[in-house]
């Protein structure tokens, strides 16, 4: 660029002493606020990170409650396609669950339900009527006949028959969180391996 006075159109303008290079009045104010900006973002960025290492710890320890590490990726995986396909969490609680009149889903979680061989994963369904697990993997059973069927692992249980939703974890490890359900008729059902613990048990509770 030529800055000699022998070219027309350049001209040159004197800056007021208050911005000269930034760093006068009006400089300092600037600065000022890309600080308070810089600061915010670190502190979104730090809260974001957060919440990503906590994220990932739960989906490792979902992870781990299966005795199979590769089987629990896989039907979270599968879950996911399903969820997709259909259309969403809604279509396949419709699905796979009896809708009453008036009832909406609020909310799906993927988690475990304890059993007498072992811990089944699936997603547990809260909804305006009913809480409800479906298994990802249909089991096999065999009736009186001896006839063998595969059959989905399923609890439903009316929201109006709940008697206590408490919540609970391993003192070994705080890490293994757990949440009892109560019925009326005095039934319990256990779940653990929640991705999402805290949001199922407010879920929950305000069910």
């Amino acid at each position: 660029m030529d800055y000699s006075n022998n070219n027309p159109h350049l001209q040159f303008a004197p800056v007021p002493p208050a911005t000269t290079n930034g760093y006068g009045t009006n400089g300092n104010r600037s600065m000022g606020k890309i600080r308070d900006a810089l600061n915010r973002c670190g502190k979104r960025v730090e809260l974001a990170t957060r919440k990503a290492e906590v994220y990932a710890d739960n989906i490792w320890h979902h992870f781990k409650v299966s005795p199979s590490l590769a089987d629990a990726a896989m039907a979270r995986i599968a879950q996911g396609t399903k969820v997709l396909a259909e259309g969403g969490h809604d279509k396949v609680f419709q699905q796979t669950f009896e809708v009453l009149p008036g009832e909406k889903l609020l909310n799906a979680y993927a988690c475990y339900i304890s059993t007498s061989t072992g811990p089944v994963i699936g997603t547990l369904y809260v909804s305006s009527k009913k809480v409800a697990f479906c298994s990802e993997y249909p089991f096999c059973y065999y009736s009186s006949t001896g006839q063998q069927q595969w059959m989905y692992y399923k609890v439903v249980v009316q929201l109006d028959r709940l008697r206590a939703v408490n919540p609970s974890s391993n003192r070994a490890n705080h890490s293994e969180k757990y949440i009892q359900i109560v019925t009326k008729d005095g039934q319990e059902f256990w779940f653990m391996g929640f991705i999402s613990y805290d949001k199922a048990l407010k879920q929950l509770c305000e069910a």
